[in-house]
């Protein structure tokens, strides 16, 4: 009994559970999350109401703008007559409800909206990620174990050619390439014209097929993916391997790396279980922007391929200065790059246990 209450102290004090620090590390980053989110509707909203420009003028046309009357009475109807303080309340409590309004190019639920285009992106960014941590992680772990050599310098000059390439440059080439050429892809949308989606269920369009037992319909949309998806990965790819090797060349030749090659681990198992998993934090921070980046800047890659993602109805709402809708996407921006921090946050308390004391 004695040994038990002994070994349960340190220095005459109660040794702490080993899940009580985790759950303090998740709760203050869930605060952290809460207050940061916050922020970033006000900043949004400062930044919209900062913008040049009437949205009534392009709402109401150039005749029904020429009217005073009818101007007002837009003003009045989105409330855009009272001071600013009470238009963010009022869009907290309807954000907090679930409402982020009604668009005014397409007159319906900006939620609604949302539902349609951010899954198309979605299902664009993942595999795009996929493939850049496939290809990017490995490529980084080869260049640096293999440091100064001819297959380092050769992986360095191409990572460093797909982060010099503008990525709508690329998407053009590989239009021009695999489509008009080859005919190896197709030239945009997510199916083929005049085929029917599949039931919705998650919104991906392969998903949603595979669910369905539409096995040929999910080929069709894989089609539709692989182009645009792999332009999107072309630049991150790159960049993952570059930071993948500056990750792994800082820690290489730490002591407990040399200290495992003299216990005669193979090389694979050092590099692996010792090297690589040391380098994660910095490699998961890269990831964890990229993902965000590609969920929510590929406006271009969107465009050029006629994709129906969240870029697109950004840049329509942009030219069309739709409020509501802008508002919309800054939200969805705001949550991603959140999201995205939280969960790195959280991958370094679980590789790392000391972070969580942080």
């Amino acid at each position: 009994m004695a040994r038990d209450s002994a070994a349960g102290t340190e220095s005459g004090r109660p040794r702490s559970r080993a899940p009580w620090p985790f759950f303090r590390f998740l709760g203050r980053r869930l605060v952290a999350l809460v207050v940061l989110a916050i922020g970033i509707t006000f900043v949004a909203f400062v930044l919209t109401q900062l913008v040049p420009g009437d949205p009534a003028l392009s709402a109401l046309g150039p005749v029904t703008s020429a009217d005073p009357e009818a101007v007002a009475a837009y003003h009045e109807h989105w409330g855009m007559d009272k001071p600013l303080p009470v238009q963010y309340g009022t869009y907290l409590w309807n954000l907090v409800q679930g409402d982020l309004g009604v668009s005014q190019l397409s007159h319906q639920p900006v939620l609604d909206d949302l539902r349609h285009t951010i899954p198309a992106t979605m299902e664009l960014a993942f595999l795009s990620i996929a493939f850049a941590i496939a290809v990017g992680v490995p490529l980084g772990v080869i260049a640096a174990v293999r440091q100064n050599r001819a297959s380092d310098h050769a992986l360095r000059v191409v990572s460093l050619a797909g982060i010099s390439m503008p990525t709508f440059w690329l998407a053009l080439l590989a239009l021009y390439v695999f489509f008009f050429r080859l005919d190896w892809f197709p030239g945009g949308g997510r199916l083929d014209p005049g085929t029917t989606p599949p039931g919705e269920i998650t919104g991906l369009y392969t998903v949603d097929a595979v669910l369905h037992g539409q096995f040929s319909l999910a080929w069709d949309a894989l089609h539709h993916l692989i182009l645009p998806a792999l332009v999107l990965a072309a630049f991150n790819v790159s960049l993952i391997t570059r930071y993948t090797r500056s990750a792994i060349l800082e820690v290489i030749h730490d002591d407990y790396v040399r200290a495992a090659r003299a216990k005669g681990l193979p090389e694979r198992t050092v590099v692996i279980r010792h090297v690589l998993r040391a380098a994660l934090p910095s490699v998961i921070t890269v990831i964890g922007l990229v993902f965000a980046n590609v969920l929510t800047g590929a406006v271009l890659v969107e465009n050029i391929f006629a994709w129906p993602g969240i870029g697109q109805y950004a840049y329509q709402a942009s030219l069309e200065l739709d409020l509501p809708a802008i508002m919309g996407v800054s939200l969805f921006v705001a949550v991603v790059y959140v999201t995205v921090n939280f969960v790195v946050d959280v991958l370094y308390g679980v590789i790392d246990p000391r972070l969580r004391l942080t």
